[in-house]
């Protein structure tokens, strides 16, 4: 007798929202990427524009590691985008300083994040759209919003067969 798969009883949750967010992630690297930015320092421009914050506050916001922001950071600093300066609050740390021209870019790269984010849900009829950001914050603000520990790294999902 041949072994059968589990009977799943309820959907593949974890598939849907990886595939989706690799999918959305991609699209938002590609439309970032006509001005020269990635996500993250798109990212940091944005944050760093809102207050005063550190390196390692916008890493925490961006979920960065310390060697990703540093990364980030030293490419926006060639770019001429933002620098590092000693904080106003604590002479010990660094905040990152946005630059006029990275806050130009900011102000465009918002409104390409914003045209991918309507893009997707506008693929989606209006009740599907509002139910769906609705049911999101709820999972992100509730049961979802603080991540499991895990003995081991978590790896992607698996892929859809194409």
């Amino acid at each position: 007798m041949t072994p059968t798969a589990p009977a799943r009883t309820s959907p593949d949750l974890s598939f849907l929202l990886d595939h989706t967010s690799h999918a959305l992630r991609t699209r938002m690297s590609a439309a970032l990427g006509e001005v020269g930015l990635t996500p993250r320092m798109h990212c940091v421009l944005v944050n760093a524009l809102a207050e005063e914050r550190t390196q390692i506050q916008l890493a925490e916001i961006g979920g960065m590691d310390k060697t990703t922001m540093v990364v980030t950071v030293d490419a926006l600093e060639s770019a001429g985008l933002a620098e590092r300066r000693p904080s106003s609050r604590d002479r010990r740390a660094r905040i990152i300083s946005v630059t006029e021209k990275g806050a130009a870019l900011a102000r465009q790269s918002q409104k390409i994040v914003d045209r991918v984010h309507e893009e997707a849900l506008g693929s989606l009829p209006a009740r599907d759209r509002e139910a769906l950001v609705r049911a999101l914050n709820a999972l992100a603000g509730g049961h979802l919003a603080t991540p499991a520990e895990s003995p081991g790294p978590v790896r992607r999902a698996r892929q859809a067969s194409k």
